[in-house]
């Protein structure tokens, strides 16, 4: 599991690896979170989006979802990981009402208490959901995109 997890902004793939060592820094609008898998947070969103629905996915389901999130650097072995969020995710994101965001908080804290219980993250998801959010929106608007890096 990822200890420290920042979903930033970067206008294109060769600026968000240079983020690879050091993370994004301030450099970066960032939204931070802590204690979650990036990449199967990612993927649930966009499974979320793409067949809405209250209830977490079966764990068989969230794995075999495509497309996964695709990492922007080779993983090493040194535990970093830098993801592109899909383009149709960031889109749908830019567009969520905040019910969808309540919605979509609900269902991934529910995976992630059925999974980690007691070792579950104690950030606030929905708010990590509504400053993705408000990236994604600056993504559209700027034609930037949206990644994640973690260590």
């Amino acid at each position: 599991m990822a200890h420290d997890i920042v979903f930033f902004l970067a206008p294109d793939d060769e600026a968000a690896a240079a983020t690879r060592l050091r993370g994004p820094g301030e450099v970066f609008e960032s939204v931070t979170c802590r204690f979650i898998e990036p990449d199967s947070a990612i993927a649930e969103w966009d499974m979320y989006f793409q067949e809405p629905s209250a209830e977490a996915p079966p764990l068989e389901q969230l794995y075999a979802w495509r497309p996964w999130p695709e990492w922007v650097t080779e993983p090493l072995n040194d535990g970093v990981e830098v993801f592109a969020l899909p383009k149709q995710l960031t889109r749908a994101l830019a567009k969520a009402s905040s019910t969808e965001l309540e919605e979509l908080a609900s269902r991934w804290t529910a995976r992630l208490w059925s999974q980690d219980g007691d070792e579950m993250t104690d950030d606030d998801l929905l708010a990590v959901l509504q400053g993705v959010a408000l990236l994604a929106k600056c993504a559209v608007n700027t034609g930037s995109s949206l990644y994640s890096w973690s260590f």
